[in-house]
């Protein structure tokens, strides 16, 4: 399972010389001849198999971390909630709402950060006899964050307090709408500042004068260290306050982040490793739900958590109830968690299809724009007819295809576009995105690095995609000539078992910040291939010693990988990918999932 040949230090690192894959990349050796030595320390010091060492020093754990690393624990690596800006502040607030049993109301986003954020608020809250209401936007109506309009409603219904989950940081106008009308307001959140703060405690790790380094953080992760300072605080004035075993709601947060996609860095590994412990309980009747309309017959994963359970909490917020995650997620009757369950699934169902005519339609948009020259920097495609609670998931299928920024925007009968972006790594899109905003043209838009919204007038969308290509177009180019796939190691079919998969599992959770290992499969022959499902392809790999591998690449069918392994049957490749699970039936087998291929020399 080791590498193949050595190279000399300076020279490029090209991983069984793949200069230009399927896809069109380099593939090169993540490790470098320094990491290999801290790889051999590891092993050998920690009796840690060779490949997990590997994957352990080509992300930078170091000798005297690895054993750590392992096992993250909150204990170790939960911060102190009060080095983030305006914590006390905000905490003292909550703490005199809970002991005055006042009327609170939670503002929450439409997602599943959001959803998780606003559950955690309402379950801490409950505890203690708090009256508390759980308000979420509606997605096309009122869009994202606070609005005057509902902030006045809610402190008009009674609520004394306002906490706002997962927005708030850009919403000064909507929160002075609210302490006009009676109510104070917190703002826990997690986005970058667009504007000036509203005039109440905000904690946000990424509000610039916050030093904390906790930026990482979606923003359940800030709830969560909120509310371990609001019993830190209940305790030292309540005699014999038993605030609720915040261990147990980390199945939430592993949940939040996951779905919002932040590094996997820091206290976040701990929040989704004991997280995922307490989940495959299924003490919580929400999660038990899920996981029974999601067929899961297995111990919670990451996986489930990602592209199972996620998506249908989010169908509620793109196409229904935007309420219903939050609500189900907050459920403590068995009853009333398998009712909105089954909804959920049902609206998850349905936004599928929906998505699968969009995405037809948006992929010929693009096909049409990047058969003309290298194409544009940055795909945008736009439509009458889109349902705009669904166009954040076009814009990433067309990331993935065309391997550059994209935005697809829905346009209503007023010419008002609602748009959703994502980017390459690399590229600031919530950067560019701003930029536009300043020049006027864009109505309002805001983002990070790598997803962003956008609104725009049907008049400005061609000034629109010129001033992309314009500002973006260069850079974009630099990158996708340059992007490389990092392997971590060579494998063979034979060598695909499952001792090597707990192995591998065990130095996860893997995404962002902690990049999942990347495997390769030297000369290896592709004896079966075809298309299955909806547009996936299946094939059997079989090594040198006749040993045979099954392996998916996901949603391939029409790209230029998959073009290349359909015309590649029974030929020797190299492919790259990661090694999986597969239950069917109850049965557990191991499954290799393509990322790329290429010809072997």
């Amino acid at each position: 399972m080791m590498e193949a040949s050595r190279i000399l230090p300076g020279e490029r690192r090209y991983f069984l010389d793949v200069r230009s894959s399927a896809r069109g990349m380099a593939w090169e050796h993540r490790l470098g001849l320094r990491e290999e030595n801290t790889a051999l320390a590891i092993a050998q010091t920690h009796g840690i198999p060779d490949i997990v060492a590997r994957v352990l020093a080509g992300r930078g754990v170091g000798l005297d971390e690895a054993r750590r690393f392992l096992d993250p624990t909150i204990r170790d690596l939960l911060p102190d909630p009060l080095t983030l800006t305006d914590m006390e502040a905000a905490a003292d607030r909550i703490v005199r709402a809970i002991m005055n049993r006042e009327r609170v109301a939670v503002f929450g986003d439409y997602d599943v950060d959001g959803a998780v954020s606003s559950a955690l608020l309402k379950i801490f809250l409950g505890h203690f006899g708090v009256p508390v209401e759980v308000y979420i936007p509606d997605r096309i109506f009122e869009g994202y964050g606070p609005n005057p309009a509902a902030m006045r409603e809610l402190a008009q219904r009674g609520a004394r307090l306002i906490i706002t989950a997962d927005c708030g940081t850009n919403s000064a106008a909507a929160i002075a709408a609210a302490r006009e009308a009676g109510a104070d307001v917190v703002v826990l959140d997690h986005h970058q500042v667009g504007g000036p703060l509203p005039d109440v405690p905000v904690v946000n790790p990424n509000r610039d004068d916050d030093l904390s380094g906790q930026g990482h953080l979606c923003a359940a992760g800030v709830v969560f260290l909120t509310l371990v300072q609001v019993a830190r605080v209940l305790r030292s004035r309540v005699a014999g306050a038993q605030p609720p075993d915040l261990l147990q709601m980390l199945d939430l947060v592993a949940l939040a982040t996951v779905c919002d996609v932040v590094p996997l860095v820091g206290v976040n590994r701990a929040f989704v490793v004991k997280g995922l412990l307490a989940a495959r309980q299924l003490r919580r009747p929400g999660l038990a739900a899920l996981a029974r309309v999601s067929r899961i017959g297995e111990p919670l994963n990451s996986y489930h958590l990602g592209f199972l359970l996620g998506p249908r909490i989010n169908a509620g917020g793109r196409i229904g109830n935007a309420a219903l995650g939050s609500t189900l997620l907050a459920a403590t009757s068995p009853e009333e968690a398998n009712s909105i369950a089954e909804t959920l699934d049902r609206l998850n169902q349905e936004r599928q299809a929906i998505e699968n005519e969009m995405l037809a339609e948006a992929r010929a948009e693009a096909d049409a724009e990047l058969a003309v020259g290298d194409g544009p920097g940055i795909i945008v495609t736009a439509s009458d007819r889109w349902h705009p609670g669904i166009v954040g998931l076009i814009a990433a299928r067309l990331k993935e295809h065309a391997r550059r920024p994209a935005f697809a925007i829905s346009f209503d009968v007023n010419d008002i576009g609602t748009g959703s972006g994502r980017s390459i790594p690399g590229f600031d899109l919530g950067r560019l995105v701003r930029a536009a905003v300043e020049e006027g043209l864009l109505i309002k838009g805001g983002g990070h690095s790598m997803a962003a919204g956008i609104t725009v007038h049907r008049s400005k969308l061609g000034d629109l995609r010129a001033f992309f290509e314009e500002k973006a177009s260069a850079e974009v180019t630099g990158l996708r000539n340059g992007e490389t796939l990092k392997i971590d190691a060579a494998l063979s079919a034979d060598g695909a078992t499952f001792s090597l998969l707990d192995a591998l599992e065990s130095a996860g959770p893997y995404g962002p910040g902690h990049a999942a290992p990347v495997l390769a499969l030297p000369r290896h022959r592709l004896a079966d291939v075809r298309v299955v499902g909806n547009g996936h392809i299946r094939a059997e790999l079989r090594s040198i010693t006749g040993a045979r591998l099954q392996a998916m690449a996901f949603r391939a069918a029409d790209s230029d990988l998959g073009q290349f392994l359909l015309s590649s049957r029974g030929a020797e490749i190299h492919v790259a990918g990661s090694l999986s699970s597969n239950l069917w039936n109850g049965t557990r087998s191991i499954q290799f999932r393509i990322a790329d291929a290429a010809r072997s020399r």
